[in-house]
């Protein structure tokens, strides 16, 4: 299995296709199967892109991570990461919830290296107590399919969508659950207990094509205060989703896939236009 030792972690990892790299952030207590299950299906009609997908410390196939104490270390070990896999590429983005947290702590000391940022239900406010977020409800239910359950099944499905079906149940289970279930829950709780950075992260403005795709019923982020940072990513597409909760990149795939395959054309635009640039000044310099 291909690790990446870093000071810190021994660091599960995969990585599919090529071309211009993307770091691929899950969130707290997943893996790396999560990003793996949304983001793949984009690449169907999106070619010379290199996912870099990897499981964060304490979750996942990730090993020897017991050192780590804070989220200023998770955040030094996964800026390690890339350095050791990317040293001198120019790289994209995307952070879901806890990744998106990790993917901003990033932007504040590589800025310059970054082509873009995707962000997926992101983590603003690391304190529970002083996020906005909606009231928990369930917007679709298949009562046929949830009496095939067990109870426990039933519980935990509830307590973490707001579309209860079978397709939803799958996903679920299979891109989310599956990788909460092999966690090292005594780690992440002492990380939790320092869970928000040591210094401000959202201090700086990053001038890159961003997007955030918000749900409208995520109860456990929520979607209002992303917006208390929108000036400080003037490229960036804010999308706030009906019929989404914190899972919105299974609850909404279509709009999912369409949204961030737009963002995807943006980087490559913007890239290809930085290129002319430099190309042009390289010839007037010439003249």
């Amino acid at each position: 299995m291909p690790f990446c030792q870093t000071s810190k972690a021994n660091i599960y990892f995969e990585i599919i296709g090529t071309g211009i790299p993307i770091i691929m952030l899950h969130g707290f207590s997943p893996d790396h199967r999560l990003m793996k299950g949304c983001m793949e299906p984009i690449f169907l009609e999106q070619e010379g892109w290199k996912r870099i997908y990897f499981d964060l410390p304490g979750m996942g196939k990730t090993m020897n991570y017991s050192s780590i104490q804070n989220s200023d270390e998770m955040l030094e070990v996964v800026n390690e990461f890339i350095q050791t896999m990317i040293p001198d590429e120019s790289y994209l983005l995307v952070g879901e919830s806890y990744g998106g947290y990790l993917a901003r702590g990033i932007i504040r000391e590589s800025a310059e290296r970054l082509l873009g940022a995707a962000f997926i239900c992101p983590l603003i406010i690391p304190e529970k107590w002083q996020r906005t977020v909606p009231e928990r409800c369930i917007v679709i239910s298949d009562h046929a399919f949830l009496a095939t359950l067990s109870q426990q099944e039933l519980e935990d499905f509830q307590s973490n969508q707001v579309v209860l079906d079978a397709y939803n149940w799958k996903r679920y289970t299979s891109e989310v659950l599956v990788g909460c279930n092999i966690a090292d829950h005594a780690f992440l709780d002492k990380i939790q207990q320092s869970y928000g950075f040591s210094f401000a992260v959202d201090e700086q403005s990053f001038d890159k094509p961003c997007i955030f795709l918000l749900g409208k019923q995520d109860s456990v982020v929520g979607y209002e205060d992303a917006f208390t940072i929108l000036e400080k990513f003037p490229r960036a597409t804010f999308a706030i989703l009906d019929i989404a909760g914190h899972n919105l990149q299974i609850e909404q795939p279509e709009l999912f896939t369409n949204l961030m395959s737009e963002w995807l054309d943006r980087v490559r635009q913007n890239k290809e236009g930085r290129t002319r640039k430099a190309e042009q000044g390289r010839h007037n310099q010439d003249d």
